[in-house]
């Protein structure tokens, strides 16, 4: 079996553009990957380009040789681009090999070691009693792990204005509330999406009583561990980090520093199924559960779900807030992963389990979309 072609996609959903990569071989067999570098999907096309010169007439079959040549080849290792189109070419691959030996990619990954995947939901409202009472009806639904953001999401189309200090007061109290309104049984956390610095992440978690969250996502940026060590050092609230790490190289310091307390992976930006599954049995090392990144579309969701079912040292799956706002879904997606009583089901059928109707992705257009622009009232630039 060889491969015979490697195409990239890139089309606007309705929310953002989805990046898929399909890899096709002499003997019919084909599989779909996705890449999740969203807002940069041109350059990870273009990457894909150039890995697909050398990867045509190879066996599909060596997943991990190619790994290890996609990431090498060039001289200059990583980085997000790159990681991106390797992560895409490897659910793809991982697709392709285990339709062709009709079973579900996790007998590739070592066998499945639970039925069903745990989800948490999140609540995107603002601040207030309508994110209140959000959570709480989410808690009815049966949701026993929530996280709430920030409630400023900024547009695409138009600048926000943000101070990250003077958000930490009114967060702080409504997430106080919201503890109060849900009771001790809830887990329960925020991300706020690397926005803080160390002193404003400190007065935040000092501002609110004890206990009140479960784990506080990203708080600071990533790039850099002593950061995190000093944030570590003054606070005591888990960290759920790594959804910006492209690698084990990325992650090692943290988890090798017990600087995170849930792996936030992105199988899509992390190298693919490949990379991950070291990953995580590099988190298993120091007793960190998995909580992976599931923004995508559902064939993120399908492969994060043989991922989760691979490993031993799981946490919870992200359950995409906006998935309902991705224009005809089952258009694009056939098969595609339904939630059941706040979980996932592992599916059995071969591969991945999802199809891709290439007839009409091929056909739609492209949008080029940017993060939203978060701005303090000085006009300076602040994380979104």
């Amino acid at each position: 079996m060889k491969i015979t072609d490697v195409k990239a996609y890139g089309f606007w959903a309705g929310f953002r553009n989805i990046c898929l990569v399909k890899v096709e071989t002499d003997s019919g067999f084909y599989g779909w990957g996705e890449s999740g570098l969203s807002g940069r999907e041109k350059a990870v096309i273009g990457a894909v380009e150039h890995f697909k010169q050398f990867l045509m007439g190879k066996d599909p079959r060596q997943i991990g040789a190619l790994w290890q040549e996609m990431y090498r080849s060039q001289y200059f290792e990583g980085g997000r681009v790159l990681a991106a189109a390797i992560a895409a070419i490897d659910i793809a691959l991982h697709d392709l090999v285990a339709k062709s030996l009709d079973i579900p990619v996790y007998q590739l990954l070592g066998g499945k070691q639970r039925d069903e995947i745990p989800l948490f939901a999140t609540s995107i409202k603002p601040m207030g009693q309508a994110l209140v009472d959000d959570l709480v009806k989410l808690k009815s639904q049966g949701w026993n792990v929530l996280r709430a953001t920030t409630g400023v999401h900024g547009s695409p189309d138009s600048a926000t204005t943000f101070e990250p200090r003077e958000s930490l007061s009114l967060v702080a109290k409504w997430m106080t509330i919201a503890r109060q309104e849900l009771g001790p049984e809830v887990t329960l956390g925020i991300d706020y999406h690397h926005r803080l610095s160390v002193p404003e992440t400190v007065s935040f978690i000092n501002r609110m009583p004890s206990g009140t969250l479960d784990f506080i996502e990203e708080p600071i940026r990533d790039e850099s561990p002593v950061a995190y060590q000093s944030l570590r050092q003054m606070i005591d609230t888990p960290f759920a980090i790594g959804e910006e790490f492209t690698s084990k190289w990325d992650f090692a310091p943290f988890v090798q520093s017990a600087l995170t307390n849930f792996g936030r992976v992105d199988i899509c930006n992390a190298g693919g199924l490949t990379e991950s599954m070291k990953i995580a049995a590099l988190c298993e090392l120091n007793y960190i559960d998995m909580m992976p990144h599931n923004p995508l579309s559902p064939l993120c969701t399908a492969a994060s779900v043989h991922f989760c079912a691979a490993i031993n040292n799981l946490a919870w799956l992200e359950h995409p807030p906006y998935d309902g706002s991705m224009e005809d879904y089952d258009k694009y997606f056939i098969h595609r992963p339904i939630v059941q009583n706040c979980a996932l089901k592992v599916n059995s059928a071969p591969g991945l389990g999802v199809d891709v109707n290439e007839d009409l992705i091929r056909h739609l257009p492209f949008k080029y979309w940017e993060a939203p622009r978060l701005y303090k009232k000085d006009g300076s630039y602040t994380n979104w």
